[in-house]
């Protein structure tokens, strides 16, 4: 032991020579070669005594020399302690105070005490998913947890959602955009846009929105749409300019492009009847509360000039108030030709992932007539490209923004279906009617303060479909008995059932989709939302006004 303290000393004093071996060997040949030294020139000294040198003494001096080494070797530095991976508390006092004062605050005549607590929970919740104490996933699991120990919900309905396909289907895009990236196809598709529009970042985006918009009408969920065709194709465009989420790279092009596809997804949803999948409920409604019928053509007569003014107008809001940094690439349509060059013709993997693509798409347009919904066709889709390898389960599990996004929206479902079951929402509908209709002005006005109210409610849901089957039959009934025109009214508010989608990341099905993107912070992602959604009003209810006044509906 001692000598191989002296050894190490000695060690740490000597520097390799350039001429040295690799450093493996050349700690071993500086060990061999130092003691070998040290035993040759004590044995020359003590030879010229005549003198052996005993094993004690030899140890001495072996002790001696480590011990001073041992002297001058630079203190041991302690490790430094592990940074805290818990929740950052000031967020979560926020969200458990929002919580604790809604829940002791009496609740209001006419509602229960059920519901009351499980709005407490809900804002709680969302608080909690603006500010991010924790993943929000994780937000959403607590309050699921507080639902049911406070017994507010019972396991089974907290958890109720996780069987809804909506979360699922959004899930699933997640999965198809991992083959259509680690196949090449998407980076190919991408290529060829930028060979064709590439020139200029906002070119690139225009020409996404109006693909976007011409398919709307043929695929009529706007989370099958916006997650199994466009956000593979948004993040392929993005990675092949060089912006990617998380390296700071987002600002070059995929923020602005994820939020103006987003936003105008939920405007192409407005323009047709079966652009997304509640939009006939709408339809239904209106004609059971002022039995006139909304067809087809009547709702993309009235729909497609506020829509394309819209569709005109939001981007390039964006581009002006949240511009990517790389605004024009000249070069860039050269550059993707010399890059779709050098891919040559299409691998195995890719005409694999085109077919299945293209027979996912096929069942979202056919469904209906071959009675498949959007979720099974995704399904059927990634089993196909798990049988053929091209996707493997293992990825599956590895998208971790897929799982995230399925746990927080299935639990918002849950509390916001839950709030409506409890009656909260009617509630809050029929203390709207009884407001706004004893205010005595003109229909115009009181039609405007009802489409606020109905409109920024939204918060409150995490599906259009639930926010229309809660509200739209009441708003409807109050704004024609106030002396809104019935089938005015009834389309306007259906048309709203859409846009009001845009203000938050969970109030339509694209919204999780883009937002899980990780491209846009939160706090962005809401604010651009609200902005989006006054542009939205001015154009539908000015532009539009004017639009419908010429047609005749008023």
């Amino acid at each position: 032991m001692a000598s191989l303290a002296l050894t190490s000393a000695v060690n740490l004093r000597l520097r390799p020579t350039q001429s040295q071996k690799p450093r493996n060997s050349i700690t071993q040949s500086l060990h061999f070669t130092q003691t070998s030294l040290k035993t040759t020139n004590l044995g020359k000294s003590l030879n010229l005594g005549g003198k052996r040198l005993n094993l004690e003494k030899s140890r001495r001096v072996i002790v001696k020399t480590s011990a001073s080494a041992s002297a001058s070797s630079p203190a041991i530095v302690p490790q430094q302690q592990p940074p805290w991976q818990g929740a950052a508390m000031k967020p979560l006092i926020a969200s458990i105070a929002t919580g604790v004062i809604l829940w002791f605050i009496p609740a209001p005549a006419g509602v229960t005490k059920n519901a009351w607590q499980l709005l407490a929970i809900f804002l709680a919740t969302i608080v909690g998913i603006i500010t991010q104490p924790l993943p929000l996933g994780a937000v959403a699991l607590m309050g699921l947890g507080a639902c049911v120990l406070t017994k507010t919900l019972t396991f089974a309905a907290a958890f109720s959602a996780f069987g809804d396909p909506i979360p699922w289907l959004i899930a699933l895009a997640f999965f198809f955009a991992r083959g259509f990236i680690k196949t090449g196809l998407g980076n190919r598709i991408a290529y060829q846009f930028v060979k064709l529009f590439g020139s200029s970042s906002l070119g690139l985006g225009y020409s996404l929105v109006f693909s976007e918009a011409l398919l709307a009408p043929a695929i009529p969920s706007v989370s099958a749409r916006a997650g199994g065709i466009f956000l593979p194709l948004v993040k392929s465009l993005c990675v092949a300019c060089g912006s990617n989420a998380g390296d700071g790279t987002e600002h070059k092009l995929g923020s602005w492009l994820m939020l103006t596809c987003f936003q105008t997804s939920v405007i192409s949803s407005s323009m047709f009847l079966t652009a997304m999948a509640a939009n006939p409920l709408s339809a239904n409604l209106t004609l059971s509360t002022i039995n006139q019928t909304i067809g087809w053509m009547d709702w993309a007569k009235a729909a497609i000039v506020p829509g394309l003014v819209s569709l005109i107008v939001v981007p390039l809001l964006l581009y002006i108030i949240y511009p990517p940094t790389v605004k024009s690439s000249p070069d860039a349509p050269r550059l993707a030709k010399e890059r779709l060059e050098k891919m040559g013709p299409m691998s195995k993997n890719e005409i694999i992932m085109a077919g299945t693509l293209l027979l996912t798409v096929g069942l979202w347009v056919f469904g209906g007539a071959l009675k498949v919904d959007a979720v099974t066709a995704a399904i059927l889709g990634l089993s196909v490209l798990l049988v053929t390898g091209v996707v493997t389960w293992k990825e599956c599990l590895g998208e971790a923004v897929a799982w995230d996004t399925l746990t927080w929206f299935a639990a918002l479902i849950a509390m916001a279906g839950y709030l409506n079951k409890y009656g909260l929402i009617s509630w809050f509908s029929e203390s709207v009617v009884k407001v706004v209709g004893g205010l005595g002005l003109s229909w115009q006005l009181s039609f405007g303060i009802l489409v606020l109210l109905y409109f920024y409610s939204h918060y409150f849901f995490a599906s259009g479909a639930a926010h229309i089957g809660a509200m739209f039959t009441a708003f409807l009934s109050v704004a024609s008995a106030l002396g809104t025109p019935p089938y005015l009214g009834a389309l306007v508010l259906s048309f709203l059932s859409n846009l009001m989608g845009g203000i938050t990341h969970y109030g339509i099905g694209s919204a999780p989709v883009f937002y899980g993107a990780n491209y846009v912070p939160l706090a962005k992602w809401w604010g651009y939302g609200f902005v989006c959604s006054v542009v939205n009003l001015i154009i539908w209810l000015g532009v539009g006004g004017i639009w419908w006044k010429a047609i005749g509906l008023w």
